[in-house]
């Protein structure tokens, strides 16, 4: 599953590297002062920067890779939350950093296209793509689907006695059994918070907000990242959570954690999980090479089977696929994407405000 050794260490290293470049450009302000471009005269390799929300190994499996393919090219990946590359994006936008965005929720993607910060880019595998999963103006696509589920730990709970849907997570027995990733930083969290207000009914939030200030009494507290959560749940000081469905299936596959999940009985949030090139990227060739190298279909089969992801590709022959994927039936929650999008920052900003931590009073 994994490239050779030399690669893997190659990179690390490239990844050590690029944060410290990305920090000294974005803190100097000046390119040249950061670190050569693709084009300067003194190197003869091109240049790629990523912001990604990508999990460590889907980076791992990838990058070694796409560097194997293109030898010449110097790949820099700097790794944070959907929500925090949205942030970082919009606050580079006079002077981009980054070439590539590599991981984002269908909402924030649609909020930096509609603030300006993505390019128009149609890649040959446009048509291939669903409309409900892609930009009408080509400025993000979707790379896979994740269902966002509940998360359990299989050493505590039974399968039988976990929350079969998501209403079943407000009983009191399930009180300081829940840890919950912290919300604002991921793309992933804001997504389940909002769908759960949208369920509700979005046109009166406070129907959303009185559910979820009855799930955080239920919360025993908040993780700062996914490890943290992963580790926490590992440790049985909680048993519960809500996650994507391809995180706890690498979680359990790979790295053999006692994890598992239950797909919500009333249907879940889909997330369209995107990719899109930066406004202004100063190495858009590469950015380019990488957005057709990450949507191969051969690829597509390869990482659906090693790491469980759902590909958006309509012309993959389900034969192909992996036997766990042709056995999962994804039953949606009926969502409107566009409302979700256009209200989430207002919703997240009330739970921070006026609902997180105080649940239980």
């Amino acid at each position: 599953m994994r490239s050779s050794k030399g690669k893997a260490k190659k990179w690390l290293m490239g990844t050590v590297l690029s944060i410290t470049m990305l920090t000294v450009t974005a803190c100097g302000g000046s390119a040249s002062e950061g670190g050569q471009k693709s084009g300067d005269k003194g190197s003869d390799k091109q240049k790629l920067v990523i912001y990604t929300a990508r999990d460590k190994n889907v980076v791992e499996e990838i990058i070694p890779k796409f560097e194997a393919q293109n030898p010449g090219m110097e790949v820099e990946v700097l790794t944070m939350g959907a929500q925090q590359i949205l942030e970082r994006v919009r606050g580079e936008k006079a002077n981009p950093q980054a070439d590539f965005w590599w991981g984002g929720t269908q909402s924030s993607l649609m909020t930096a296209a509609d603030e300006g910060l993505l390019e128009s880019v149609k890649p040959s595998f446009a048509d291939s793509i669903p409309a409900m999963y892609k930009d009408g103006q080509d400025r993000w696509y979707g790379e896979m689907l994740l269902p966002e589920v509940i998360m359990y730990n299989s050493n505590v709970l039974k399968k039988e006695d976990a929350p079969k849907d998501w209403d079943e997570l407000l009983d009191p027995k399930y009180k300081d059994k829940i840890i919950i990733r912290g919300v604002l930083a991921s793309g992933t969290m804001r997504t389940i918070y909002s769908s759960m207000i949208f369920r509700q009914d979005a046109s009166d939030p406070a129907k959303g907000y009185d559910w979820l200030k009855k799930l955080d009494a239920n919360t025993k507290e908040y993780a700062q990242d996914p490890t943290n959560l992963y580790l926490k749940l590992a440790r049985e000081e909680g048993s519960l959570s809500l996650w994507n469905l391809q995180d706890i299936m690498l979680q359990k596959e790979i790295q053999k954690q006692p994890f598992d999940f239950i797909y919500p009985a009333s249907g879940a949030p889909i997330l369209v999980d995107g990719v899109g090139v930066v406004k202004g990227a100063k190495n858009m060739d590469a950015a380019k090479k990488f957005y057709e190298f990450l949507f191969d279909s051969k690829l597509r089969v390869d990482l659906a089977e090693k790491l469980f992801q759902i590909p958006t590709r309509t012309d993959i022959s389900k034969d192909t696929l992996p036997a766990w994927l042709q056995g999962l039936e994804l039953k949606p929650l009926t969502i409107d994407w566009a409302v979700m999008a256009e209200k989430e920052k207002e919703w997240m900003q009330h739970w921070d405000e006026n609902i997180k931590g105080k649940g239980s009073k």
